[in-house]
């Protein structure tokens, strides 16, 4: 094989890991908020009152689960991927105050912290963008 011809096949290589790295973090990021969303279905009374509990009108229920299904449909699909994962972000900053604001609490800290994490994620897929293997991608094309 000459030279050429192995650096082009590495850098396809280098391409199509990234690529499907990109595919991998959007799913992994992303299957937090589907399983969380689909779970505060089947626990819906009792979220709305633990909401309510710490000052959240539990008639934003809809709205949670809304968001946390269907922002985390679109990142794996990758479709407006910046402006959701935009979105995300402060949805995910904005749960770590309200719900997780007890830091003498070590957990409540850790699932702050988790949740600055996550946002920081989000935040890399507003300014790169969802990669390769996404409807945003195609529809440039």
């Amino acid at each position: 094989m000459n030279t050429a011809t192995y650096t082009r096949t590495a850098g396809t290589s280098a391409n199509t890991l990234q690529n499907s790295a990109e595919l991998g973090s959007r799913v992994l990021l992303s299957t937090l908020f589907l399983l969380s969303g689909l779970s505060k279905i089947g626990g819906y009374t009792g979220i709305a009152a633990y909401m309510a509990s710490v000052g959240v009108p539990g008639a934003l229920l809809p709205l949670v689960i809304a968001t946390e299904l269907l922002g985390a449909v679109a990142i794996i699909v990758g479709w407006n991927t910046r402006i959701v994962a935009f979105l995300l972000a402060g949805f995910t900053l904005l749960s770590a105050i309200f719900f997780h604001n007890d830091f003498a609490n070590q957990i409540q800290m850790i699932m702050f912290l988790k949740n600055v994490s996550i946002a920081g994620g989000f935040l890399l897929l507003v300014v790169h963008g969802a990669g390769a293997y996404s409807l945003d991608r195609r529809a440039a094309k």
